[in-house]
């Protein structure tokens, strides 16, 4: 009974009326701001308490609505008689309301009793550190840490405040995790980078990895990703940047604040990325490269060159985004260019008197030429 008060009282607390919620997302109210909001839900299935959205470009509510409260553009001029709540962006708009109703306080738990904790940590009094979780010597625990199961922390690891590492994730010694971080399950954070020499006979000789990895704070990683620690030094993922699944970041590699990183993206050792850098889903960067600040790569581009700040580019090897779409095209219809180019041989052939092949033939010769080979 006293759980179900808890929750009744923590949820009562969580409701708004129509323009609180405006006021939190700097929003204007159309209608009655004087309605109690309890929650989110999506637009199909809100209820008179709840609050949903519209993405741009949708013209109208759909018929049967229920919601309590609809947050729209600006610009939004259907008819409703549902409350309205205008802004610039509704999609960070109901990203920020939704926040607002799933936040709940942090539960401390304490360390469980089949946990392992080494030697000289230091663990902040309001902490859960799940069954099977290991924490090496010296670990550091901020305040409001969540250890899930079966995590393996490494000698010297440090863990800012308000952090989360989800089950099973591995981070190497030495590597520190800043204040607001989130790490998703099976994720690994300061294995060794991929570094060899080759002798002359073809033999491969490990280069020691003796550097680290810092995450500033407010980063969140997905699931399955791999951060290489530095070789010498750090590599270093900046305060704010959202990296999604399956993200191999090579060692050395400077992300910049705020910089979004989408599945399979995988960058070389050495690069660096500026503010605010998108890399589209499967990009392939190589080492030693600097890109610029806001700049953005689309999905399955191969960047093999430096890009300067606010470039957009696309296809491998990466051009400008108009050109790779002009490109694009252009590689939709070669079967039609190609069966145009032998229908344009054949009629030459016939007025020259030299067939198709003696032509080919020649342009073989010619290019050859130009390009200086034999």
């Amino acid at each position: 009974m006293a759980r179900e008060e808890e929750a009744g009282s923590a949820a009562d607390q969580k409701r708004l009326t129509v323009v609180a919620l405006a006021t939190m997302v700097q929003g204007e109210v159309d209608g009655d701001g004087s309605i109690a909001i309890a929650g989110f839900a999506p637009l199909e299935s809100a209820g008179p308490e709840e609050i949903t959205f519209l993405v741009k470009g949708v013209k109208g509510l759909p018929e049967g609505c229920r919601a309590g409260a609809v947050i729209v553009p600006r610009t939004f001029a259907g008819a409703a008689t549902i409350p309205l709540i205008r802004v610039r962006d509704p999609y960070l708009a109901s990203a920020l309301v939704h926040q607002h109703f799933l936040a709940s306080p942090f539960v401390a738990r304490g360390i469980h009793p089949r946990a392992s904790v080494g030697d000289e940590c230091r663990i902040g009094v309001e902490v859960t550190v799940g069954p099977m979780a290991v924490l090496a010597e010296r670990v550091s625990l901020g305040e409001r840490v969540l250890i899930e199961a079966g995590v393996v922390l490494g000698a010297g690891v440090e863990v800012g405040d308000d952090s989360i590492i989800h089950a099973n994730v591995t981070v190497y010694p030495g590597c520190r995790i800043g204040c607001r971080v989130e790490i998703h399950a099976g994720t690994v954070v300061g294995s060794d980078g991929y570094g060899y020499a080759t002798t002359e006979e073809g033999v491969h000789c490990k280069r020691p990895q003796t550097g680290t990895v810092v995450i500033e704070d407010d980063v969140e990683i997905g699931a399955n990703c791999c951060v290489d620690r530095g070789t010498y030094g750090v590599t270093r993922i900046g305060a704010g940047s959202k990296i999604d699944n399956l993200v191999q970041i090579g060692h050395n590699v400077e992300v910049g604040p705020h910089s979004l990183l989408v599945a399979q993206v995988g960058i070389a050792g050495s690069t660096t990325l500026g503010r605010n850098v998108v890399l589209g889903g499967q990009v392939g960067v190589a080492g030693h490269l600097n890109i610029g600040d806001r700049s953005m790569v689309a999905a399955q581009g191969g960047v093999h060159q430096n890009l300067p700040p606010g470039t957009t580019v696309g296809g491998s090897p990466a051009i400008p985004v108009r050109q790779w779409a002009k490109c694009a095209a252009v590689y939709a219809r070669l079967p039609e260019l190609q069966a145009a180019v032998r229908k344009q041989s054949r009629f030459l052939a016939g007025l020259t008197g030299r067939d198709e092949s003696e032509q080919s033939e020649e342009v073989a010769d010619e290019r050859r030429c130009d390009t200086g080979t034999n």
